[in-house]
């Protein structure tokens, strides 16, 4: 038994190459499941296996947990990186979906385009969720469950045992004598997931034995109905689409009501955000499509929110919102990670970026408060950078976490869109160019990531 698993995982892997796989280790029985076959492949496959722990600060525990993960990846030799979010749930919002939120904010931060995070969601895993999602009245997409493949940041999202049964997982733990954590929050019952998992699936089961097995059967036939939709779709959606991945509002207003919301649901998809429920879906249609020029409305649900400027609709995740008050000390050298999880480089270049004799001087990082000003290399006088924003078109959601660098106490660069005077490298001088990368969806390019170079020459 324990060799056909590891065949599967062989297989699928093969199925879905990558150059790095992160492997997302909660300590937990699963995980650990799939860090130790990942162990035992990489002989032959090589070191392309990560573990990655996050880390939520919630429970007294998470610190020891983290040490826990670490100490069995020494142990097996498998490099390790933890990753602290703040899990807490704001208003209106589930502790188990705020930490799940954080969870996936970081996963996609950390991927690279040749990189996927592998997790251990498995067959039990999937009649769960199919369940939870049918007493919430979802559609075909929502019926489908969780994807064995998907996006996921800027690399892929990958669950190989969406077919195991959570029994073979656990045989293979025990019989392997694996040290894994028991989260005593799995036992709580007011939590959905935990009050069917304890309480309505073993009745379940005690009737219907193959039950998780069938339910996930009809996940896959709801998931292919979903695919001959959305393929039905894409020309339609590609029409209504611009190159940074926005919808025309105006131009999907004129469609009928129906063609509207299914569209809707399939940009959704391919933005890889949890759909809205229905209510939600219809407040999209009924307050943004109609909405004047000027008017900048935006609606919000649990795993996302649409906003509409300048006549486009933008998909986006819940966006944090950044301290302006915070400020960091950057060498210019090692990349800086910021408080909202997107990740700040630098480049060596030639005629471009900043000169790099300023970061000589000392660099700060830090975010927009109002009233900051930068002279532009070749335009005369100093703009404020509002009026810039507008010139360029950049949503007014996106402004406030814009990286802004000071040098000596001015500013001089606005990243990724400018370098102020004097810190504009010369045409036959030594740059550095600034590059903002992790950004998820809403930023400036199809993918969610804003990455640039050439944005902040002069």
């Amino acid at each position: 038994m324990h060799e056909e698993l590891i065949g599967q995982l062989r297989r699928f892997l093969n199925r879905h190459p990558a150059g790095r796989y992160w492997i997302g280790y909660s300590g937990g029985l699963d995980s650990h499941a799939l860090l130790h076959l990942c162990a035992r492949l990489r002989s032959e496959l090589g070191g392309i296996f990560h573990a990655v722990h996050v880390n939520h600060h919630i429970h007294p525990e998470a610190d020891r947990w983290q040490r826990h993960c670490r100490t069995v990846c020494e142990t097996l030799g498998m490099p390790f990186r933890a990753i602290g979010v703040d899990g807490r749930a704001a208003a209106g919002e589930s502790p188990e979906e705020a930490a799940r939120n954080a969870r996936y904010r970081a996963f996609a931060c950390l991927l690279r385009p040749d990189q996927a995070l592998l997790l251990a969601h498995h067959q039990d895993d999937q009649a769960e969720t199919v369940l939870l999602q049918l007493l919430r009245g979802a559609g075909p997409a929502g019926l489908a469950g969780m994807a064995a493949a998907a996006p996921l940041g800027r690399g892929r999202l990958l669950r190989p045992f969406l077919t195991v049964p959570r029994s073979v997982l656990r045989a293979y733990a025990e019989d392997n004598r694996l040290d894994w954590i028991e989260d005593p929050s799995n036992q709580e019952l007011d939590l959905d997931r935990n009050y069917l998992r304890h309480r309505i699936m073993p009745l379940l089961k005690r009737r219907w034995p193959a039950c998780a097995r069938t339910i996930s059967r009809s996940a896959r036939h709801c998931a292919a109905a979903e695919r001959l939709l959305e393929a039905s779709l894409a020309p339609r959606l590609s029409q209504l689409l611009d190159d940074q991945g926005r919808i025309d509002a105006v131009a999907l207003g004129e469609l009928d009501p129906g063609h509207q919301a299914q569209l809707l649901r399939a940009w959704l998809r391919r933005k890889g955000l949890s759909l809205p429920s229905e209510a939600y879906l219809r407040r999209i249609i009924t307050e943004m499509l109609p909405a004047g020029d000027d008017r900048m409305p935006v609606v919000r649900w649990r795993g996302g929110e649409v906003r509409r400027y300048r006549n486009r609709l933008y998909a986006l995740p819940p966006q944090p919102v950044p301290d302006p008050s915070w400020r960091r000390t950057w060498d210019g050298v090692t990349p800086l990670e910021l408080p909202d999880g997107t990740r700040l480089e630098s480049v060596a270049a030639f005629g471009g970026g900043i000169a790099g004799h300023w970061f000589r001087k000392g660099v700060e990082v830090t975010y927009r408060r109002g009233g900051e000003r930068c002279r532009l290399p070749g335009r005369t006088g100093s703009r404020s950078l509002k009026k810039l924003f507008q010139e360029k078109g950049v949503p007014p959601w996106l402004r406030q976490r814009l990286p802004l660098l000071y040098i000596e106490g001015k500013l001089a660069a606005v990243v990724p869109f400018w370098v102020c005077r004097p810190f504009a490298a010369g045409p036959d001088e030594a740059g550095v160019i600034l590059r903002w990368s992790g950004l998820a969806a809403g930023g400036e390019t199809e993918n969610g990531s804003v990455v640039s170079s050439e944005a902040v020459r002069a």
